[in-house]
């Protein structure tokens, strides 16, 4: 199930492939049920090149493209989820949002140390009470001489209490006003600024999801990205790409959970023959590694797109939506297949099942991709 991919895509698959089977797949379960997160495993990840993968290699990153991104992810994913997760929240989302709209200063500050993996970065959009309704947002950030003063809650934020830094997008105008956000960058250890609740999830567990608290938090104009009023339109091109990093998270979890499947139903014998053999199984198989195949190619189509810097906000969304609904629709079927050790904690499907779900919610849930998609096609504004 690969495409033809150039020889740099294929490397940094196996370099990563390497990497998780190594240094991550004993500790899957471990983390998984203590929920802990292994900050030590980002460090490891940067230098080999993986948290700065789109990063130029002027920023001391990798300097590659989102085919490679895409298989970076998806290898991580295929044997943990969770890491997959945080690896693409680093690199999409926090990193992405200051390559793509930071000015030369904040590149050279900040993109070396997110590159390396000496910084661990996060992004905070969401609410409690405004998650696909981001103008309605309650963080506000007001100006104070050459300071601003944010005050708010994120929640539902990847590393929300470990990262070094984050990209904050903060209300500076009226309740649903045009263009009435802006983004700053602030550092972990500035007074005012706090991790708060750590969420206890289903799945995803060993990847750290956590409130920022911001309790009259004094940040320098300079570390504002770009205009005022322009956060929230940056956002929308920063979730454009980390849809194509959920497509991919999903493409490995939903190849994770069928390979192992696929394994399970040669070993696993009833009446004399593996179950395999038995059109009701081959039938499941078929039909899961159809629909990773296709949407491995939606992946890989916005992915190139996103390389060749054409507009790619529906195949974006095209990608994250069918790869999510795929991955829990695979990841379902695996857990059939084992049957009753499908259920257990001893076979790796059941961790697959649950991690799949949050890939159809988080970045915009799978209604709301639709929504993306209608809008594009009938060019509504």
């Amino acid at each position: 199930m690969q495409l033809g991919l150039p020889e740099l895509t294929q490397q940094a698959a196996q370099t990563a492939r390497e990497f998780a089977r190594q240094e991550i797949l004993p500790h899957v379960m471990e983390w998984d049920e203590a929920q802990t997160f292994p900050r030590e495993i980002f460090s490891r990840m940067g230098e080999l090149g993986l948290m700065g993968v789109l990063v130029p290699e002027a920023y001391g990153g990798s300097g590659m493209g989102y085919l490679e991104y895409v298989a970076i992810i998806r290898e991580v994913a295929s044997v943990c989820g969770s890491i997959g997760l945080s690896l693409a929240a680093h690199n999409s989302l926090c990193s992405g949002h200051i390559l793509a709209f930071g000015n030369e200063k904040q590149k050279q500050q900040y993109l070396p140390r997110l590159a390396k993996g000496e910084w661990l970065g996060a992004w905070g959009l969401t609410e409690a009470n405004t998650g696909s309704d981001a103008g309605n947002m309650r963080t506000t950030a007001v100006k104070d001489g050459n300071d601003w003063l944010l005050n708010g809650t994120k929640c539902w934020i990847t590393h929300g209490k470990s990262g070094d830094i984050a990209v904050v997008i903060a209300r500076t105008g009226e309740v649903r006003a045009k263009n009435n956000a802006t983004a700053f960058i602030v550092e972990r250890g500035t007074p005012g600024f706090s991790g708060g609740k750590k969420e206890n999830k289903l799945g995803m567990r060993a990847s750290e999801t956590a409130e920022m608290i911001f309790d009259n938090c004094r940040i320098p104009d300079e570390n504002r990205i770009g205009e005022v009023g322009d956060g929230f339109k940056q956002s929308m091109k920063v979730l454009d790409g980390g849809r194509i990093s959920i497509a991919a998270l999903a493409l490995g979890i939903a190849t994770g959970a069928y390979d192992a499947a696929r394994q399970y139903s040669k070993e696993r014998y009833q009446f004399d023959q593996p179950i395999s053999n038995f059109q009701g199984i081959s039938f499941k198989l078929a039909d899961m590694a159809t629909e990773i195949m296709a949407a491995e190619l939606l992946t890989y189509q916005a992915a190139d797109r996103k390389n060749r810097k054409l507009n790619m906000t529906m195949e974006a969304a095209m990608a994250k939506y069918y790869a999510s609904e795929v991955a829990v629709k695979t990841a379902t079927e695996a857990v059939q297949i084992f049957g009753g050790y499908g259920y257990t904690k001893d076979f790796p499907v059941e961790k697959y099942y649950r991690d799949s779900k949050l890939c159809t919610i988080g970045e915009g849930t799978s209604e709301i991709q639709k929504i993306v998609i209608a809008r594009e096609l009938l060019h509504i504004r």
